[in-house]
């Protein structure tokens, strides 16, 4: 009997030290990944909304705690009562069951006070709602347009009319979640390449739609979120009081990619916006090329290389493997194909069914100069050369 407690003993002291080792591993790991709260992102174990930088914003708080509070004095009012009624009234004080049928008082109270109660949450919530929906008189109008899965922007009217671009995922920060080892940053998986810019204390009005599934744009600190549905037209707007970086996410649903559509919003003084928009203009400029243009090959693959890793990498991997459900490029039947133009259909219709969108918001030359690349890259050594011309019939 002592040696088996002993041996008990004994096995207990190792599962305890096993433990503590362990505990001590997962401590570290967690420090080692631990993060601090972002900026006009979300926060560290955060519990209550996140800091308001508009007005709307802020009354969506204010109407939060308003009906929380409510909420609280119904259920200390009603359960009060109820454990009063419990306690004063229990048998085992000889009570004794009141015998009516009806009464016209408590009758008019319980349909009067109820009434008063939701009179009194629905106008405060009505004057929000009412100007959330207000989007005339925008400063500023910016298109939002969801893919699977990243974001596509089209300053439609205001300052910077003319401009569009897209916003994805950076590369980096989406090869560290493949790799399953993100560094310690706190806009992990928040980071995009090209974040919308909008001028502090403007109004802009947000209209979104998606060229595929139904996506969400959504910014906590703006109190905006709204959907973008594929064939329809939604708009909503915020008027940002500060200036910073502020970040969201896709809110909807959308597929296998849905945690990799970020959102980022930076919000400059009028100045900062006039040279942003001034130097996008310019950088629009400059790849605006002319599409009877005709390249030498070794052009077109530095060119596609760049847009490769812009906007292919993130899905097909930068060395073309693909991951999953996503087919590799290197080796692929159709970029090998004797027919050059069957991967520039696929490029400008996209493949839904095998997960891949419509790349059709790309200039022709980007087409010629991706597709191009492609061709010549990895073991893809078909020396086949894809030219802007090529792209415009295609597009016909």
């Amino acid at each position: 009997m002592t040696m088996m407690n002993a041996r008990v003993h004994s096995a207990s002291r190792g599962w305890a030290q096993r433990a503590a080792v362990a505990a001590t591993a997962a401590l570290a790991t967690g420090s080692a990944l631990a993060v601090n709260d972002l900026k006009g992102g979300p926060g560290v174990n955060q519990l209550n909304l996140p800091e308001p930088v508009t007005r709307i914003a802020a009354d969506q708080i204010w109407l939060h705690n308003f009906m929380l509070i409510i909420c609280l004095a119904i259920f200390i009012a009603v359960f009060g009562v109820m454990f009063y009624s419990i306690f004063k009234h229990r048998k085992s004080k000889g009570a004794v069951s009141a015998n009516f049928h009806e009464s016209v008082a408590v009758e008019i109270a319980w349909t009067v006070v109820p009434f008063l109660i939701v009179i009194g949450m629905a106008l405060p919530a009505t004057k929000v709602v009412v100007a959330m929906k207000d989007t005339t008189n925008a400063d500023l109008t910016i298109k939002a347009t969801g893919y699977q899965w990243k974001w596509g922007y089209d300053y439609l009217k205001g300052e910077g009319e003319g401009i569009g671009f897209l916003a994805t995922l950076d590369a980096e920060q989406r090869e560290q979640s493949n790799s399953g080892h993100p560094e310690k940053v706190d806009n992990y998986l928040l980071k995009v390449d090209n974040p919308v810019v909008v001028p502090v204390d403007k109004k802009v009005r947000i209209i979104t739609t998606a060229n595929d599934v139904i996506h969400s744009w959504m910014i906590p600190a703006f109190g905006v979120k709204q959907d973008a549905i594929p064939g329809f037209v939604r708009d909503t707007w915020f008027r940002a009081e500060k200036v910073g970086d502020y970040y969201g996410q896709c809110a909807e649903l959308c597929g296998k990619e849905h945690a990799y559509m970020p959102i980022h919003v930076k919000v400059v003084s009028a100045e900062d916006y006039t040279k942003w928009v001034d130097g996008k203009k310019k950088e629009m400029a400059a790849k605006a090329d002319d599409p009877s243009k005709v390249w030498e090959q070794a052009a077109l693959i530095a060119r596609g290389e760049k847009v490769y890793a812009n906007n292919c990498a993130v899905c097909h991997k930068p060395d073309g493997k693909g991951a999953g459900p996503i087919k590799p490029l290197d080796a692929s039947p159709v970029v090998t194909a004797e027919d050059k133009l069957a991967q520039v259909a696929v490029v400008l219709s996209g493949r839904m069914d095998k997960g891949m969108p419509s790349w059709k918001q790309l200039s022709d030359t980007e087409i010629a100069a991706v597709v191009t690349y492609t061709k010549n890259s990895w073991s893809n050594k078909t020396g086949q050369t894809v030219q802007p011309s090529e792209v415009v019939a295609a597009r016909k």
